[in-house]
């Protein structure tokens, strides 16, 4: 008997081929079962799916055979299938493009054979995997952690844990975890943080503890810095229910979980959890989704939360009776009665004209190092000096193909593009004018190493040796296995001032830091995405948090931590709620601007991005569209607001030009059957505009 079967295949983006194609096969596959189809002159893999309601059967003889069966792995449950086609569809992508794009990607490649062999091969021990103790350690929570806990026990959540930054929130993680394991013995927890340099350090904290438990294979990560083979075995055993616990990045969200019982979005606030390529989804938003509509706990963790869950979590008031969606928990002292840091603001107009480290910083810092203690300097541009000028002329070192300028990087005399990668050497003079003068303008992280390495050259440690300054950003972690290098030297006090970028102002445990120092953060004050100020907020707070986490640490060198601010706004409304540690003043500050000004959470966005050749044929694509949507009319238009197409502020990468177009709406419903009615509009338009190169829409944007 010959069956037509339901596929979803990874069909190139904005093709217009639909969904689901169909093949004939000699028998029923379950809807979830993984199939080898032929697409074009290829063979790709497919996931067989069950068939979209009133969809017209088409005629067997005009169907291709499948070519083969993924037989000896379970099909994908139906759970996994609602949250592809819920993500698919609310993010305005093709059914297949997202399903594929959530498996591993050899498991894209295997035929029946291989992947049989495969399976016959005894599971591999995680990768870098620290032995596993014998025995379980057990840590006495504190009252707050154990209020916390008991509320997770006891409520359906979802919960936003608010915890001030060493408050023990990955304690809480390890509890809620271990609890939901124990009710059942097919469950399983994921357990999400923002980037990849943060998994290592959590997945030795949750070997520790369920290793003992459940065996060295219970515990697997997830994430794009894993080779394809690790990536698949994780994979494998998540699917099979072998992994009780899955750690990873905002990819994890997609993983085949059929026992799930907990979800935990550590960091919740970071932008790092909205995918900025092909379907832009929020790993974010999908846990909550994936949480409500399995039955899972989801547990979203935060020092600064995000402002939409903040005011998701608002409890209820005589005005607001029903308040917010998610239950609030508070934890807001540190474990072992730390001291939060104390904020010193500096005001650069008061110091010497150029200086870069301010004379009360520079001493601070000194008498820390001299006292065997660690500094950090925060400042979030790497390379050496954002451009190279020339004063005689005005030549830059401009992008060739962007409109931007290219980083001088000192350390390899390079002039280095970080939109499109373009790299090349220093001239030896200006390419304009021949002028042998050519200074760097502006500071990243290269120069602030440079500079402290030569002011503090003479500050000698207790240990009778010169100070020794480090940097960790992107150009010096480049080499597998240099991240993990470098936080071990500064672990065990091998460093005395580190010099670093975002990725070390959160998730770190930095037990001898006890002053943190952030050099240049004016520039979010004033910038044009309305999202700048609490991203700002967020990034010191958690900067700060490195500071003084060991209670007894700074109890035996008689110390108290400290946060140093240079800036030339001192009365900045920001600063005054940072100096008090007052997350929900600034919130409830900002929270009043968007309400105010009709902005997210109070209103739902989207952007449509048209990529061509010239800007011209980008924003007429655009207007052409919002004109379509406007003939029309299409559904839900009544409430939506087109806004003019406009340049990105970068708006052109890699010679395309870029530019974009803002919807907004205070109905989500209304923005949702908006977009879904315009998509053929624009296919339509795209076939009109022949120097596009492409389009896309963005649900809920995190940058505009």
């Amino acid at each position: 008997m010959t069956c037509i079967l339901h596929v979803a295949v990874q069909t190139p983006a904005h093709s217009g081929v639909g969904d689901l194609l169909s093949y004939q096969h000699t028998e029923a596959l379950a809807p979830g079962t993984l199939v080898r189809v032929p697409l074009g002159q290829r063979e790709v893999l497919g996931v067989v799916w069950d068939a979209l309601p009133g969809e017209p059967l088409p005629a067997m003889a005009q169907l291709r055979p499948v070519a083969g069966v993924l037989a000896g792995l379970a099909p994908l449950d139906a759970a996994w299938r609602r949250l592809v086609a819920f993500a698919a569809r609310y993010y305005q992508r093709g059914l297949g493009e997202v399903a594929l794009a959530a498996l591993p990607p050899q498991l894209r490649e295997l035929g029946p054979e291989q992947l049989a062999r495969r399976l016959r091969r005894p599971a591999a021990p995680a990768q870098d995997a620290p032995d596993a103790p014998e025995t379980t350690e057990t840590i006495a929570l504190s009252a707050e952690q154990q209020s916390v806990c008991s509320q997770i026990a006891s409520q359906p959540g979802p919960f936003l844990l608010y915890g001030s930054t060493g408050s023990g929130k990955t304690e809480v993680y390890l509890h809620s975890v271990q609890a939901a394991l124990a009710r059942d013995p097919a469950a399983q927890a994921l357990v999400m943080v923002p980037e990849i340099n943060l998994t290592p350090q959590l997945e030795a904290r949750f070997r520790a503890r369920f290793a003992p438990l459940y065996g060295a294979g219970s515990v697997v990560s997830l994430h794009s810095g894993m080779t394809n083979p690790q990536r698949l075995a994780s994979w494998l055993a998540a699917h099979s229910g072998r992994a009780r616990i899955v750690l990873g990045t905002r990819m994890a969200v997609f993983a085949s979980l059929p026992g799930l019982a907990l979800i935990v979005v550590d960091e919740e606030h970071d932008a790092s959890y909205k995918q900025q390529e092909g379907a832009r989804y929020s790993a974010r938003d999908l846990a909550l989704w994936r949480g409500r509509e399995q039955g899972a706990k989801v547990i979203l963790g935060s020092a600064t939360p995000s402002l939409e869950s903040w005011h998701a979590s608002r409890p209820p008031t005589p005005e607001d009776p029903q308040g917010g969606r998610y239950l609030r928990l508070h934890m807001p002292s540190r474990i072992g009665a730390g001291a939060l840091p104390r904020l010193r603001l500096v005001d650069m107009a008061q110091q010497p004209r150029g200086a870069v480290f301010s004379p009360p910083l520079l001493a601070a810092m000194t008498e820390r190092v001299e006292r065997g203690e660690q500094c950090l300097v925060l400042l979030n541009r790497r390379g050496f000096a954002p451009v190279l000028h020339c004063h005689a002329c005005g030549w830059k070192s401009d992008c060739p193909h962007c409109s931007a300028h290219q980083v001088f990087h000192k350390t390899d005399r390079s002039l280095r593009c970080h939109h499109c990668g373009f790299a090349q050497r220093v001239p030896r003079a200006c390419p304009g004018c021949g002028n042998l003068d050519i200074a760097p303008v502006g500071r990243g992280t290269e120069q602030l190493e440079e500079q402290l390495a030569a002011l503090l050259r003479n500050v000698i440690t207790p240990a009778r040796r010169a100070a020794r300054v480090a940097r960790i950003d992107a150009d010096t972690t480049r080499a597998k296995g240099a991240l993990e290098e470098q936080l071990a030297q500064v672990h065990a006090g091998e460093v005395d001032v580190l010099v670093g970028t975002q990725m070390v102002a959160k998730g770190h445990d930095f037990r001898r830091i006890t002053l943190v120092a952030a050099v240049q953060p004016d520039g979010a004050l004033f910038s044009s995405d309305f999202r700048a100020p609490e991203r700002l907020f967020a990034l010191l707070m958690q900067a700060a948090g490195r500071a003084g986490r060991d209670a007894r640490y700074m109890e035996a060198q008689a110390s108290q931590p400290e946060m140093w601010v240079q800036t030339w706004h001192p009365d900045h409304a920001l600063f005054a709620a940072l100096r008090r540690h007052d997350y929900p003043a600034f919130a409830a500050q900002q929270l009043g601007e968007r309400a105010q000004a009709g902005m997210p959470p109070f209103a739902f966005q989207a952007l449509v991005r048209a990529d061509a050749r010239t800007q011209e044929t980008a924003q007429a694509f655009l207007q052409a569209a919002g004109d379509a949507a406007r003939a029309t009319p299409l559904p839900g238009l009544e409430q939506v607001f087109i806004f003019p197409p406009v340049p990105l502020a970068v708006q052109r990468v890699a010679n395309v030009e870029r530019a974009q177009m803002l919807l907004e709406s205070t109905s989500r419903t209304a923005l949702q059957r908006f977009l879904a009615a315009w998509q053929p509009l624009l296919h339509a338009e795209r076939a009109r505009h022949k120097g596009l190169v492409r389009w896309l829409v963005d649900v809920d944007p995190q940058a505009i």
